[in-house]
């Protein structure tokens, strides 16, 4: 039984970004994830240790995010695909929206952002 497990508005404050100010004072960012898997096992045991456990998403997305600097959040993006699907071997694909709030630009905007998906035959190949 395939399903998609989802962790959205994770919040975290990072240094990515092209210009001085981001990567020296920093801004907000904000990730969703889903992940894609079987479920099966887990609906049937109901135990933890059969699915993927969200608190462990969550941590792994925040170490990701404060730990680097990236110029790129499509960089970003592309880091938390590879380590998700590392992570969670039960995972067939992934999908991440990665938004950067306030972003410093010349005029009013909430938010900038790239959604990207990798499978694990992306991660493979």
């Amino acid at each position: 039984m395939l399903g998609r497990i989802s962790v959205a508005g994770i919040r975290f404050h990072a240094f990515h970004g092209l210009t001085r100010l981001e990567r020296k004072v920093g801004v907000r960012h904000r990730v969703d994830v889903w992940l894609e898997t079987d479920v099966a096992r887990a609906a049937d045991s109901d135990n933890i240790e059969d699915t993927i456990d969200y608190r462990q998403v969550h941590d792994l997305v925040v170490r990701v995010g404060r730990q680097n600097s990236f110029h790129l959040i499509e960089t970003l993006a592309v880091r938390l695909c590879r380590e998700l699907l590392e992570a969670f071997v039960s995972c067939r694909g992934v999908e991440v929206s990665v938004r950067k709030e306030t972003p410093v630009l010349d005029g009013m905007v909430d938010t900038v952002g790239v959604e990207l998906s990798m499978s694990r035959e992306d991660l493979d190949g």
